[in-house]
């Protein structure tokens, strides 16, 4: 047992899909004035509270997730070799792991203060992205469930900077409320090629997910159209985030974003899913990033 087998097990590679957008709403959020017309003071404790909240949710969640579906897991020949199937890891160990990257998780939220809030949501927030893992045993909807997990990052890290304009100011919340809204839908659509994946396997077990209730070629378009929504929710952000000084060099990346989009779906066909891995990975981890570097461009050059 090490640390890469720690790594493996959390999929940490993965966390290049939401730390970019939890980073990007902390820049515009820095950015955007308050209401007093002064900017929030830069601290760097906030800086490393939001990269720590990040590492800690997101590694319980998934810890949480293998150990529910250790058995969906054992069952499925693309998974059976994973950390607990294969007794690489072991559920007692795995369990420690989950609760002491859950108090890591509660325990970050202090160096928020004297803001509370992230405190006060940290329980429900984790609930709710733990509640993901047992979502496909009673609805097709869990890859919205999940996309609606990634998206609370932008809104967490918005609210840690930020702290009491949220709450006296409701409307400070539109901007990182529609970057929310993107990524959700984002996250949904990538989320439904990779499960194509388990189709069969899914309709075979009782599991419910969107391949397995419309089968593969619906599962494409419907996760199509929920691109198409991102893109759109991303081509109005600048419209609503307009004094963060987004815009520019954000529009431009629109169009290499949703060219990548384009070329994510044209990598997947309903008769051929041997480049899935390739769609889901390696084209969304350069949509996030590139995101993130043009959002952060506009806001320290405008």
């Amino acid at each position: 047992m090490n640390l890469s087998h720690w790594l493996g097990l959390i999929r940490f590679s993965h966390t290049v899909f939401a730390l970019p957008f939890a980073a990007l709403a902390t820049v515009m959020a820095f950015s955007t004035p308050l209401d007093s017309g002064t900017h929030p003071s830069f601290r760097w404790q906030d800086i490393a509270g939001i990269l720590l909240c990040m590492v800690f949710a997101r590694s319980a969640a998934m810890a949480f997730n293998r150990l529910v579906d250790h058995k969906i897991d054992a069952q499925n020949p693309r998974t059976e070799k994973r950390h607990l199937p294969a007794g690489v890891l072991s559920r007692k160990s795995v369990w420690l792991f989950t609760i002491a990257c859950s108090l890591g998780f509660v325990a970050s939220t202090l160096l928020f203060f004297p803001n509370p809030i992230p405190l006060y949501a940290s329980v429900p927030v984790l609930l709710f992205l733990c509640g993901y893992s047992l979502a496909k045993r009673f609805t097709a909807a869990a890859h919205v469930w999940l996309g609606v997990a990634l998206s609370l990052s932008p809104i967490c890290a918005w609210v840690a900077i930020r702290g009491s304009e949220v709450t006296t100011h409701p409307s400070d919340l539109i901007a990182p409320l529609i970057l929310a809204a993107a990524v959700a839908a984002w996250v949904t659509g990538f989320d439904i090629i990779y499960a194509c994946q388990d189709a069969d396997f899914d309709a075979q077990s009782g599991l419910h997910s969107i391949p397995a209730k419309f089968g593969i070629a619906g599962a494409l378009k419907i996760a199509a159209g929920f691109h198409i929504l991102m893109l759109g929710l991303l081509s109005l952000l600048p419209m609503v985030a307009e004094n963060t000084g987004l815009g520019v060099f954000f529009g431009v990346v629109l169009a290499v974003v949703t060219a990548l989009v384009l070329w994510q779906h044209r990598l997947v066909r309903p008769d051929d899913l041997d480049r899935v891995n390739e769609a889901f990975f390696n084209t969304n981890a350069a949509i996030s990033l590139i995101l993130l570097i043009a959002g952060t461009l506009d806001c320290a050059w405008f």
